[in-house]
């Protein structure tokens, strides 16, 4: 049986949940998040937990049951504490802004690359070498930090791009000059 779907998700006493067949809304203090779930998987709803089970040990069902308890363990985690990730620019020059709610980046670029934060999802800029994306999604926050530091990853030889926060960058060696 699925460690991950074994274990039942607690929900606050702040946190109202609704099921409603297959799909579930789930509100907090923070906002209000909607999920499809899989029709195949048994939810039960009880004082202050919710179970998930599965119908039977066939494979499909076996992988939905651990990755629907996850959603549903990160639908109420979103709406009470919030999720952030947290983006660094190294390199001369490079440097991040906010217009209004959009972010401007420039990172040796002939132009400035600009992203609009989607719907749950915000954007800050402590910094000009920092930028926090923060939302209640699990799912929009962890994309859109892909997506932004997809513009310019960090490349190998000198580390210069934009990199998570703590993110190891492994340098190679360049060419050995005589």
């Amino acid at each position: 049986m699925s460690r991950t779907g074994k274990k039942p998700v607690a929900v606050p006493d702040k946190v109202e949940v609704q099921l409603d067949g297959r799909n579930i809304s789930v509100k907090g203090p923070k906002g209000q998040l909607f999920q499809e779930l899989p029709d195949e998987m048994i939810i039960e709803q009880e004082e202050g937990w919710i179970h998930v089970k599965r119908p039977s040990d066939n494979p499909n069902h076996k992988a939905l049951h651990g990755l629907t308890r996850s959603l549903i363990a990160n639908m109420v985690e979103g709406v009470t504490e919030g999720y952030s990730r947290n983006l660094e620019l190294v390199g001369v020059g490079y440097k991040a802004a906010m217009q209004g709610k959009k972010l401007v980046l420039n990172v040796g670029f002939s132009h400035p690359v600009e992203f609009e934060p989607g719907e749950n999802v915000e954007i800050e800029v402590p910094a000009p070498t920092k930028i926090v994306v923060k939302g209640i999604d699990k799912q929009a926050v962890g994309n859109l930090a892909a997506v932004i530091r997809r513009t310019f990853p960090p490349e190998p030889y000198k580390g210069k791009g934009i990199r998570y926060e703590n993110e190891v960058v492994r340098q190679k060696v360049g060419k050995a000059g005589k």
